[in-house]
């Protein structure tokens, strides 16, 4: 078992082009890894790596920078199509760093997305890359710095007042935690 406490658990960075982006309230969606794409520690997802990981049910957990103390909300759908791991999911207004990661995303500051995972089975291409053909995926977090630069949060427009009213409350909370 490693430091972390997660026994070994890889992750992976993703961000997409289209980013990851805000629907309506605090739901959020966007794609956690794309196949065939090399991050950029020269690892590729293989189509149907996620295939048997998510026939069998599992809750993958949502995560802020792949803490696993900091779980931010909660994804609804997670699924494998044809272009990669798409996911759909809430952020968690009562959970304060829930509420941080909305206001950063809504304006513009954080993106990323990421998976925390265990290989089942991989090979080597012709260029030497390991190519991960069965993954067991663990959770999906929003990050600061995805390794696969597609693996993105694609930011929707929100209201403004409703991104200020969301960092009004992070302030005010901080200030009183500070016991100001």
């Amino acid at each position: 078992m490693d430091g972390d406490g997660w026994g070994g658990l890889e992750r992976k960075f993703h961000r997409p082009d289209e980013g990851l982006r805000v629907l309506e309230g605090d739901r959020i969606e966007g794609y956690a890894s794309v196949f065939g794409v090399p991050d950029q520690g020269g690892d590729v997802v293989a189509p149907g790596a996620f295939a048997a990981g998510l026939a069998g049910g599992g809750r993958v957990a949502m995560l802020w920078q792949h803490d696993p103390h900091e779980i931010i909300g909660v994804w609804d759908e997670v699924v494998e199509d044809a272009r990669g791991l798409r996911v759909k999911g809430r952020l968690l207004p009562a959970v304060a760093r829930a509420r941080e990661a909305a206001a950063l995303i809504g304006a513009g500051a954080l993106d990323g997305l990421s998976i925390g995972y265990r290989v089942k089975r991989a090979g080597r291409d012709a260029e030497g890359r390991r190519v991960l053909h069965e993954v067991e995926l663990w959770e999906v977090s929003l990050v600061t710095f995805p390794m696969l630069r597609q693996a993105r949060v694609a930011a929707k427009a929100t209201p403004a007042r409703d991104v200020w009213a969301v960092l009004a409350a992070a302030f005010a909370e901080a200030r009183a935690d500070l016991g100001d």
